[in-house]
């Protein structure tokens, strides 16, 4: 990015720099927010602004906007309480998105500074970015300006060969390193036009996947949730490329999304510390064989990498930073070729009454018993001694165990096939079982939502909305829905503000229809799905359900005042 400033400056201001809500947004327009925002920071005391916005136009112009006054941009995943705590004491201005009680800024209308656009110097302190918090408590990472530059001459040199002019559309967040790179500098710096809007939902993904050439950047908890019953024949028209990053992809995972859109996923391997470090893109042949980079992971452009006595892995490259070998939390083996394969976390070991324990064993041993889909095992420090906790999602047969026989149950066997590879006192002694994982808004589940489960104070939260019943008849019903502010599916959907899943908003369909209307058969799919307007806590809203038993078909329609919200027609085996 040496030459960032000089490049955005002398583009053409008829380019298209990016889309908001299906309209093209020009370079010019997006200069003149950005002088906007320089202004505001020219007259801004300090040189340390936290910066929030949910519109990636917007917050490129006011990242750029900011850098051209030389102020260093403090970034955070959310807004909540505590999140502004932490800035409160580190930066002198708010910008953006941010709550009232911090008196967030932003331009005013007479906003638009002229002055000459100068490159920062590379050692400038560009940006302070804060871990994920997926693996403790998120820790704040400060990156010069040349490191950001240097990794995203390394992604262009790496992949932009074959992505041309593709717009660049994502399901993460641009409030992190993996969004920022990816969905802010490395497409400003190559001209390729940038969506403003993160698409939270796969039924607005689908047909914008389907519109233009296009990256999507992803992650593993988006990627392996894409619905089949929606339609994604343009998306794999139209993709050039898929990124996942912000964790490992299982292999199953990105054999679902590449079935799906037509591209294998390019997974890429890094940390808030050390940038981005390597990638791997596992292609499926003919005969089942994963191909081109396989299992192993190649490093980016002018990564190095080798591995400690331990076998831990150490990398060295200009955007982890100027300081030599930096050690990383994951074992490593040689795989040849200039190749690693990662073999777990060094922190995944833990000791328990002198014994070591791998919690990967656990966990690998807990998915083999068939009862868990998923399970995750972590360390949890109580007043005496460190114990362990088992957090498990339950396959259909664990979730039939567990409905049928109970808790107790599913324990005991899940117990039992651990204790053979551990002695009883290194058991789990908790045990939590979830319907998914709670994400943010990078696609992680940090460590501290987790933990926050096992708070036996923490009252049960509510699966279904407050429902009073006006309509009822044999075919038909009209029901009065308040979601609660405390519903259990609002974690992780969204940091910034509550929206209702679209899939809970099906489960709550077949749930009332079934209570109500009590139709035969099993669900076999869904068509005609449609979500027009998010529904948010506290806003009643109505949901008509009309069976029509001849077709085996449920149909359902969410609307209020504010309009229509959601529908579709469900259809039952017959």
């Amino acid at each position: 990015m040496r030459d960032l400033f000089q490049r955005l400056w002398s583009r053409p201001e008829e380019t298209v720099a990016g889309w908001r809500d299906g309209v093209a947004v020009t370079h010019g327009a997006w200069l003149a927010r950005t002088r906007a925002w320089a202004a505001l920071a020219l007259r801004v005391e300090g040189d340390r602004v936290a910066l929030y916005h949910d519109d990636s136009l917007e917050f490129a112009a006011a990242l750029i906007g900011a850098w051209v006054a030389r102020k260093t941009v403090w970034l955070v995943a959310d807004t909540l309480p505590a999140s502004c705590a932490a800035l409160g004491g580190q930066v002198d201005a708010f910008w953006g998105q941010f709550p009232a009680q911090t008196g967030p800024a932003g331009p005013g209308p007479g906003d638009d500074w002229r002055g000459e656009w100068s490159t920062p110097a590379p050692d400038f302190p560009a940006l302070v970015v804060y871990t994920s918090g997926s693996t403790g408590a998120p820790t704040p990472i400060a990156k010069r300006f040349s490191q950001l530059g240097a990794e995203v001459a390394a992604l262009e040199r790496q992949f932009g060969a074959a992505l041309g002019a593709a717009d660049v559309i994502a399901t993460v967040s641009h409030q992190h390193i993996y969004g920022l790179l990816f969905r802010i500098l490395w497409p400003l710096a190559e001209g390729r036009a940038i969506h403003a809007a993160r698409h939270e939902f796969p039924e607005t993904l689908a047909p914008a996947l389907g519109v233009r050439p296009c990256i999507l950047l992803g992650s593993p908890a988006h990627l392996k949730r894409l619905p089949v019953h929606l339609d994604w024949r343009g998306a794999a028209c139209m993709l050039r490329a898929v990124f996942s990053s912000g964790g490992m992809l299982e292999q199953g995972a990105s054999k679902h999304a590449a079935g799906l859109l037509g591209q294998a996923p390019t997974e890429i391997y890094g940390s808030s510390e050390s940038g981005g470090v390597a990638w791997r893109r596992r292609t499926t042949g003919e005969t089942g064989e994963t191909g081109e980079t396989g299992e192993a992971w190649t490093p980016l452009p002018e990564v190095r990498w080798r591995l400690d006595e331990a076998g831990a892995l150490e990398v060295a490259s200009p955007f982890a930073g100027p300081d030599g070998w930096l050690a990383l939390a994951d074992r490593a083996e040689d795989a040849g070729a200039g190749r690693f394969m990662l073999r777990g976390r060094n922190d995944r070991i833990v000791k328990i009454e002198e014994k070591r324990i791998s919690l990967d064993a656990l966990e690998r041993a807990l998915v083999a018993t068939g009862l868990a889909r998923e399970a995750r095992v972590l360390g949890v420090p109580d007043a005496a001694r460190q114990t362990l906790a088992a957090f498990v999602l339950p396959s259909a047969e664990g979730r039939a165990l567990l409905d049928g026989a109970g808790k107790a149950a599913l324990n005991a066997r899940l117990r039992a096939a651990l204790a053979g590879l551990v002695d009883a006192v290194a058991l789990p002694r908790r045990w939590r079982y979830l319907d998914e994982w709670p994400v943010n808004a990078q696609g992680k589940t940090p460590l501290a939502q987790l933990l926050a489960l096992l708070d036996e104070r923490r009252p049960q939260r509510p699966r279904l909305p407050a429902a009073r019943l006006l309509e009822a008849g044999p075919a038909r019903v009209l029901l009065e829905l308040v979601v609660p502010a405390d519903l259990l599916y609002f974690d992780g959907h969204f940091s910034v503000a509550p929206v209702l899943p679209g899939v809970v908003q099906v489960d709550w369909a077949i749930h009332y229809g079934r209570e109500q209307l009590a139709p035969a058969g099993a669900f076999r799919g869904i068509n005609a799905l449609k979500f027009q307007q998010m529904i948010r806590p506290g806003h009643p809203v109505l949901l008509e359900l009309l069976h029509d038993r001849a077709k085996g078909s449920l149909n359902f329609r969410y609307f209020s005042d504010a309009g229509a919200h959601a529908s579709g027609r469900i259809l039952l085996e017959s």
